[in-house]
């Protein structure tokens, strides 16, 4: 016997201020709620016998849907008492599922899928759970689920980035479920279909399937996804079931009840849905709308592109266009709503009203007569359904990154980090960045958290703060390295380490529900100003550096600061060591923070120019946050990155003979392993992130971590990269050793390595790395982040979508420079051919 099990206990907070009143699966598309298109759905295919779970705001969809009778079914409801997940919610209706095979599926999702031939698939292979599958263009937001041709499921990734996007193919959230697995479920406890069951499964080698599906499917997970969803049926790529007549109209598409009188000097454009009920008055224009039951549109009006609920009333002379309106909302006459505006139930618009675009209003708002309501959300656009990359926000200075948004930020953090907690808060010295952590901070202390302002300082020292335990989290903000015009604020959690990916998505989930967690007046968060920050990393700096070797040496060093934080604390340390010190850029200038490439190159050429003619041991440049060095050898010869890491590995490998273990990252040159089998040393390889990497070094048994991109991160001082005191420990290595660094360069042999970059839409970078998971299958190859194909002799290439651009990194690696250059082409050949496949329509 086969049950369907509805999930319907969502929150919708990305869709508020429209969820404010009523549950995600409640809001309506095509004028039906989405949970009524899926119970028609599952009658379609003679699946009548129903269980609805149900948990935020349950009566109203129990009294909507009844016992079924009206819709073909029988329906029955369970209601969780708390958040058991998406497999302990089911497990949670035990008694009415038992025995029973189940289709899981979301009450909240827009789809057409031939649920018919889903069962036929999991009956056909002896399953015991299937997973329908699709395709989409952007795979991060889903569980991406990776299937052999058979469709045998062989591996997930939950969320994953563009580095481990092996296919575009992703778990939809609607399963078919034999009874007995039910059994492996724990009884009221938060355990989930895809992070718990089915890896246990896989795991375990039960048979486990995936259901490649045809047809529509949309998460309607946010306020575009929304709206996107409802011009789709408009544009009628999803089959629904449809109330009323369609009639042709001058051109356009008209869908309404029988009876439905046209009104004198009606325009319309496109396709137009009509509910029952429903006034237009005369002379209005239409166009790709839809109009919701008992509503009116009066004379001379406008609506295009929008959606109106039921019983919304439009005065005459009205316009709007790209919009959401709510249930029982006025509209007075000659009001102007621009585009993405989203106004929830029972609001009041004045006449001569205007509304900006971007705004949202909450229920039952009023809007006075001529006003204005203008909010400057710029940042709106970018960042409608996600903030984060990695744990970093970045947005136009002062537009995008602007102190509302802010403290808005700053409120969310708060709001997770909980009332009495402390943060911690730095910056550069940018007048941007002080405004935003000024901005932050007032955020902060809305939320009831305490603030430690270190103010002006570097990255490593916030982090080397923040691992004594005192705060519950951090931040920093600074210009952008790489653009002049943008402002980053990077998160960090309670450790110092980078804030992890679940924590950021709960801080993204708290700013886009705009439910901040307000402290009473007299627990408003407080803010201090510590003292001693600067001298206690001084202090453990000092301890955990053999200072009398490097004092033995009198090195002789050349340093540009970037006119960083850095030049502010740095001279102090490097003074204490012995050294003679020619500084560079070393003063505050906020407008000299960001390098661009003809810049750095420029300041790299006058670096090598001073060390060579003075006959100095070395040039180190800092960047601006002091995080990374870029390295002049004693000849004034830049070392670049990816050499720099194996020189330094192999510097440390001689000077600590009892080296065991190191960590770098996955697209390391494979110098680094000759260097290990040499010194018998153990590598691991991590995802090419500075989160992954200081992860490693956090694990606490890897004596070095080194990076692809001068950072650097010896675990027995910070577990972070830090550009002070990776000077610090190359000059201790090379006073124990006795080599200087031209001498170390003769010792590691010497590969070649080609770095190509492929413009690639973001809508191709699934569809592109499924194909090449298909066109490597015979080939050697490592997915930990990105696809890394190995070759008998030794040469690699690893093929990686940017996380951030439009773009599709190809490395490639051999001991010759014509073999390297020609296997980058060949992966290069065929990943331009495939883009010139999708260009012409031949997917």
């Amino acid at each position: 016997m086969l049950k369907a099990v509805i999930m319907a206990g969502g929150f919708g907070t990305r869709l508020r201020p429209l969820t404010s009143k009523i549950p995600k699966p409640m809001v309506p598309i095509m004028n039906k709620p989405m949970i009524e298109h899926i119970v028609r759905l599952l009658v379609s295919h003679k699946i009548t016998d129903i269980v609805v779970l149900i948990f935020y705001h349950p009566n109203i969809i129990k009294n909507f849907l009844g016992d079924g009778k009206q819709f073909g079914a029988s329906i029955q409801y369970v209601k969780a008492e708390a958040d058991y997940g998406t497999a302990g919610s089911v497990r949670n209706a035990y008694d009415l599922i038992k025995g029973s095979r189940l289709l899981v599926i979301s009450g909240d999702v827009l789809t057409d899928f031939d649920l018919t031939k889903a069962v036929s698939f999991h009956q056909s292979k002896n399953s015991k759970a299937t997973l329908v599958l699709t395709r989409v263009n952007n795979p991060l937001e889903f569980g991406l689920v990776i299937t052999d041709d058979k469709g045998k499921i062989v591996r997930f990734l939950e969320k994953p980035t563009w580095g481990e996007v092996f296919s575009d193919t992703v778990n939809t959230g609607i399963y078919v479920i034999e009874p007995d697995i039910l059994e492996m479920v724990p009884y009221r406890e938060d355990y989930d279909f895809s992070k718990d069951l089915f890896p246990s499964m896989l795991r375990q080698k039960m048979p486990l399937y995936g259901y490649a599906a045809e047809g529509y499917w949309r998460d309607v997970g946010n306020l575009n996804e929304y709206v996107d969803a409802q011009l789709d049926c408009l544009d009628q790529k999803v089959r629904l079931n449809m109330d009323g007549k369609s009639v042709e109209f001058n051109g356009a598409k008209i869908i309404a009840p029988e009876g439905f009188q046209m009104p004198h000097n009606f325009s319309a454009r496109g396709t137009i849905v009509l509910g029952k009920d429903v006034t237009i008055g005369d002379d209005v224009d239409l166009e790709d709308s839809i109009i919701g039951n008992n509503c009116t549109v009066n004379s001379f009006s406008s609506v295009s592109r929008s959606i109106l609920w039921d019983s919304v009333l439009v005065g005459e002379h009205s316009q709007m266009a790209g919009d959401v309106i709510g249930s029982g909302t006025i509209i007075g006459e000659q009001v102007e709503i621009e585009e993405n505006v989203f106004i929830s139930d029972d609001c009041i618009i004045g006449k001569k009203a205007k509304i900006k675009p971007n705004v949202k209003l909450w229920p039952k708002k009023v809007v006075d007569a001529g006003a204005t309501l203008s909010r400057s959300l710029v940042w709106e656009d970018k960042w409608l359904s996600a903030i984060f990359t990695d744990a970093r926000v970045t947005g136009t200075s002062n537009i995008e990154m602007n102190p509302e948004f802010a403290a808005k930020l700053g409120a969310a953090f708060g709001s997770l980090l909980g009332q009495g907690k402390y943060v911690i808060c730095s910056r550069d010295s940018d007048t941007v960045s002080r405004m935003i952590n000024r901005a932050l901070i007032v955020g902060f202390m809305s939320a009831g958290v305490n603030v430690y302002d270190i103010r002006s300082t570097p990255i490593p020292i916030i982090r080397h703060e923040l691992k004594s335990g005192r705060a519950a989290g951090g931040i920093h903000v600074r210009k952008s390295p790489f653009d002049p015009d943008l402002t980053d604020i990077i998160f960090l959690d309670h450790d110092g380490r980078d804030l992890s990916t679940n924590k950021a998505r709960a801080v993204e989930r708290l700013f886009f529900g705009e439910e901040f967690a307000r402290a009473p007046h007299d627990q408003v968060g407080e803010i201090f100003f510590p003292e001693r920050t600067n001298e206690s990393y001084r202090e453990d700096f000092i301890r955990s550096v053999d200072i009398d070797s490097i004092r033995l040496r009198k090195f002789d060093v050349v340093i540009d600061y970037s006119n960083g934080v850095a030049s502010t604390l740095f001279p102090t340390i490097v003074g204490s060591l012995s050294a003679r010190v020619i500084a560079l850029n070393a003063y505050l200038d906020p407008k000299q923070l960001t390098k661009t490439t003809k810049q750095l190159e420029s300041d790299l050429k006058q670096l090598s120019g001073i060390v060579k003619s003075l006959s100095f041991d070395f040039g180190f440049m800092f960047d601006a946050g002091a995080e990374k060095i870029f390295v002049v050898n004693e000849q004034g010869g830049f070392i670049e990155e990816d050499r720099l890491l194996s020189l330094v590995a192999k510097l440390f490998a001689l000077a600590e003979p009892d080296l065991k273990q190191i960590a770098v990252p996955f697209s390391a040159s494979a110098e680094i392993d000759l260097i290990a089998s040499e010194h018998n040393l153990q590598v691991h390889r991590t995802k090419a992130t500075h989160q992954a990497l200081m992860n490693a070094a956090y694990e606490g048994k890897y004596d070095f971590v080194g990076g692809t991109k001068g950072g650097f991160i010896f675990p027995k001082f910070l577990f972070a990269s830090d550009a002070m005191y990776s000077v610090a420990k190359i000059l201790e290595m090379t006073a124990k050793t006795g080599l200087k660094l031209c001498e170390i360069d003769k010792m590691v042999p010497r590969l070649v390595m080609v770095k190509k970059n492929l413009d690639c839409p973001w809508s191709e970078k699934g569809s592109i790395m499924r194909k090449l998971i298909d066109f490597t299958k015979d080939e050697k190859r490592e997915t930990i982040d990105g696809i890394k194909v190995h070759f008998e002799d030794g040469t690699w290439v690893h093929l990686l979508p940017d996380k951030e651009r439009a773009l599709f990194h190809i490395n490639a690696e051999s001991s010759k420079k014509e073999i390297a250059q020609s296997t980058a082409n060949r992966f290069e050949s065929k990943i331009v051919e495939w883009l010139a496949d999708w260009a012409g329509g031949n997917r």
